[in-house]
């Protein structure tokens, strides 16, 4: 019986495979043609079919072209073997997506941005350890930061994590106060009380003198990263609310 042979048409119809990527793949040796007619019409047996079948399942597995060429080279038993190993690779990246996917969702549910993992089992470091690396070169340098480094370094890793998770609920809680006062004067006794226990809540870790809350409020104001943190509790004015309700409690000497 006469083998068969395919058009590019044929090959099209029954893979899906686009006319350019058979082009594509004969320039690069990956699939040639099984026989060229004199007028260029490119024409594949089955065996052809069959490996721009594997091509294209390799290719679904997310091997690149230069890989996939390599492979089709080796046999069956080979190909097996580095498909075994590819498997745990494509795991690891599902786990990795999935966790990717969670995080997206609590991110748009509103969580802010230092709790999420998304750079964990990552060489990219956490958000907050970015903030801390952060702190550290902008401060460093200072017996404040020194003081607060120590007195963090004083507890495990996991007294660390329980303080962070304290201080950042009181946080929001003095953010939430502040915002259903936003209406009020900066330096309105509700709304400087609260600022106090803001600054309370600071010195959980390290000494607040004027000079370190300035910073810390000029800080919510111009590094936008504190924008979405903040947009949660209060309208685009809180921020410039919270800013001068701190340099009125400054500016009072904490009265």
């Amino acid at each position: 019986m006469k083998k068969p042979y395919f058009t590019v048409k044929d090959i099209i119809q029954i893979t899906g495979v686009t006319k350019r990527a058979l082009h594509y793949y004969d320039r690069t040796n990956l699939l040639k043609p099984s026989k060229v007619e004199d007028n260029g019409y490119r024409f594949y047996d089955q065996e052809a079919l069959g490996n721009l079948q594997t091509i294209l399942l390799f290719k679904e597995m997310n091997f690149s072209l230069k890989d996939i060429a390599a492979m089709m080279k080796l046999s069956k038993h080979e190909q097996k073997e580095i498909l075994r190993a590819h498997r745990s690779t494509l795991v690891q990246r599902k786990q990795k997506l999935e966790t990717i996917i969670d995080q997206l969702d609590e991110y748009v549910d509103g969580t802010d941005i230092v709790y999420l993992n998304m750079f964990d089992d990552s060489p990219i470091l956490s958000i907050q350890e970015q903030y801390e690396s952060e702190a550290k070169l902008v401060y460093g340098d200072t017996d404040k930061y020194r003081d607060f480094e120590a007195n963090v370094n004083q507890l495990s890793a996991e007294e660390q994590q329980q303080a962070y998770q304290r201080f950042s609920v009181k946080m929001e809680q003095v953010f939430s106060e502040l915002a259903k006062h936003q209406d009020s004067s900066p330096a309105s006794v509700k709304v400087q009380h609260l600022i106090r226990e803001w600054k309370i809540c600071l010195e959980t870790f390290m000494v607040c003198d004027a000079e370190i809350l300035t910073c810390i409020a000029e800080v919510y104001t111009t590094d936008r990263r504190y924008a979405g943190y903040f947009a949660q509790f209060g309208d685009e004015d809180f921020l410039r609310f919270l800013y001068e309700a701190i340099m009125v409690f400054i500016k009072d000497g904490e009265k």
